[in-house]
C-alpha cells in the first residue's frame, strides 16, 4: 500500500509495496515531507540508501552588482523502492523531512532525468 505524499507530480514507484520494507520511505514507511522541495544532481551513492547530491545556486555580490554561481551539496536518504532507479549524474527530486542521522534530513522523492537525456 502506498500513499499520496501531497507533492504535486510526484507519483509512487512502480512496485509492490512488501517489497519495499523501508521505514523512512515517504511512499511505504512513516515518514513524512514537509519544508523544502529542491532539484540537484546525485554526484556520490557510495553508502548505502544515502546520495549526496549537489544543487546549483547564483548569489548576488553587492559590492560588484553581479551575480556569482554557487553550488551546495545534500545527503539524502534513498528509499529502497528507488534505489535501482537512481544512478550518478542522475537529476532527482528531493523533498525535506526530520532529521534521520546526524546529517540526512532530505529524501530522495522522484528521478527527473537520466544522465545524457535531454
Amino acid at each position: 500500500m502506498s500513499r499520496n505524499i501531497g507533492v504535486p507530480n510526484v507519483s509512487p514507484p512502480k512496485m509492490k509495496a512488501e517489497e519495499c520494507d523501508d521505514k523512512y520511505c515517504p511512499f511505504h514507511g512513516t515518514t513524512r515531507i514537509r519544508g523544502k522541495i529542491t532539484k540537484g544532481t546525485v554526484v556520490s551513492k557510495r553508502s548505502r540508501n544515502t546520495v549526496v547530491i549537489r544543487f546549483d545556486y547564483v548569489q548576488f555580490i553587492k559590492k560588484y552588482q553581479r551575480y556569482e554561481r554557487r553550488n551546495s551539496r545534500l545527503i539524502c536518504h534513498l528509499p529502497s523502492c528507488l534505489n535501482d532507479e537512481v544512478d550518478l549524474g542522475d537529476l532527482v527530486l528531493v523533498g525535506e523531512s526530520r532529521k534521520i542521522s546526524k546529517t540526512k534530513s532530505f529524501i530522495v522523492l522522484n528521478k527527473i532525468k537520466k544522465v545524457g537525456e535531454e
